[in-house]
């Protein structure tokens, strides 16, 4: 079958096992595109591949593969991943225009459905949009959703009391799926029930247990005595994904470092010819477990700039801990080219070599900002600063303090080699764009 047979029908078999691999995973559900392109799953749907067609040979005792003929499965593989990071890249900027957007019903109590309402304008790397609530109870929306029905907070004695509102409003919106947000008012049986009427109709029903900013790769659905239970892992701190991000770090930062040797001399004469004082500045920054350590950069700002801060408070533009002026006046003519295009940062290679920093992480604060954080801010601290992050990548200087610490404390909590590698290669597109860089 896919031995000795004629080329073009081998490709055409294996073609068909490719595509028949993604089925019993529900590879093509429309529901997958909303969890990103992420390559693990393809990764094992391609040695699953692999197997299968070794099971097959070996079924119909033809001779093992020669490694030609497993060299040419690998452009299967570049080929999907690569189609399915173009197409989530598609969706997202459609989704920008409010397109490809599937229409949501939320069901809860009205703090909640504010929340959930919230969460969903806040952000557009996913596909749904809140057109409609049914409220659980008498509290008031603020988040500006219609309120379709208002549900009694008392569990209802009757199957449909629940289900006929609802499915009226979710008809009468022209709604895809349903929210529900368990509460203390919308109970198991409660939920229960009003999922029989969703599914009767052919609605999704998606169930909100409240907690956020959770990756879906720490998420395990189990049960228990007829529980639906999700277990959620703690956030990476240890075993093999810890050492292969210290090795990438310290590889990667040493390659670096000699690649770009030249360029770290020109910028340096450039410094110095710019404006007098040294090429490199160094300024304390606190690192994990509130570690403080001198961290480099190229100065793009006068000798005694630190000093001066003080007299331009008043002109800070950013909302938050971190001080921020887009016509900074300490700034020198050549430290404003670096900074736009982020080459300010380059000897921080150094601190990433040195185990004080890694290539990806939140951006190292100054122990004056520290000094000020909460227990949720301090989270930042839980793992190395990175050369580039989540800050650097969705608008630097442009983001607020919330936004900063959100994508910082999103990192924190779910990071992953995969995501640093992803990361890293988004960092070269804002590098390029400079948005937010001042």
């Amino acid at each position: 079958m896919i031995g000795e047979t004629h080329p073009v029908l081998r490709a055409m078999g294996i073609t068909v096992a490719w595509v028949l691999v993604g089925v019993p995973s529900r590879r093509y559900a429309q529901w997958t595109w909303d969890e990103g392109a992420r390559i693990g799953p393809v990764v094992r749907d391609w040695l699953v591949l692999i197997g299968a067609l070794a099971a097959l040979r070996t079924a119909f005792g033809l001779s093992s593969a020669p490694p030609a003929a497993l060299a040419a499965l690998c452009p299967s593989l570049l080929i999907t991943v690569a189609c399915r990071k173009a197409i989530r890249r598609h969706l997202m900027v459609v989704r920008r225009r409010a397109q490809a957007l599937r229409r949501v019903l939320v069901i809860g109590e009205a703090p909640t459905v504010d929340a959930v309402v919230s969460q969903l304008a806040e952000r557009t790397d996913h596909g749904y949009v809140a057109v409609g609530a049914c409220v659980v109870g008498e509290g008031e929306v603020l988040s500006g959703v219609p309120v379709c029905v208002r549900l009694p907070a008392d569990e209802p004695a009757g199957l449909d009391d629940d289900a006929a509102p609802v499915g009226e409003a979710a008809e009468a919106l022209g709604a895809d799926m349903v929210f529900v947000a368990a509460g203390r008012h919308m109970s198991g049986d409660r939920l229960r029930r009003l999922s029989w009427t969703v599914h009767d109709r052919d609605w999704p029903l998606m169930v909100l247990p409240g907690i956020t900013e959770v990756a879906r790769h720490r998420v395990r659905l189990t049960s228990a005595a007829g529980l639906a239970l999700l277990d959620i892992s703690p956030p990476v701190r240890r075993g093999l994904p810890t050492v292969l991000k210290a090795a990438t770090d310290r590889v990667g930062a040493f390659i670096l470092i000699v690649a770009l040797a030249p360029l770290f001399a020109c910028l340096a004469l450039a410094v110095y010819i710019g404006s007098p004082g040294p090429a490199i500045y160094r300024q304390t920054r606190v690192g994990r477990n509130r570690l403080p350590f001198s961290m480099w950069k190229f100065r793009t700002m006068v000798v005694g700039a630190d000093r001066l801060q003080s007299d331009l408070s008043a002109a800070n533009e950013h909302d938050g801990l971190m001080f921020k002026m887009r016509q900074d006046p300490r700034v020198t003519p050549v430290g404003r080219f670096l900074r736009r295009y982020s080459l300010d940062e380059l000897p921080q290679l150094v601190n990433v070599l040195l185990g004080h920093m890694s290539l990806v992480g939140p951006r190292p604060p100054l122990p004056e900002e520290v000094a000020r954080y909460d227990r949720v801010e301090m989270r930042r601290l839980n793992v190395k600063p990175g050369l580039t992050g989540l800050w650097q990548v969705s608008g630097r200087s442009d983001l607020s303090w919330h936004e900063t610490v959100t994508l910082d404390l999103r990192y924190v909590d779910n990071w992953s080699w995969t995501r640093d590698m992803n990361v890293i290669a988004r960092t070269v597109r804002a590098v390029l764009d400079g948005r937010g860089a001042y």
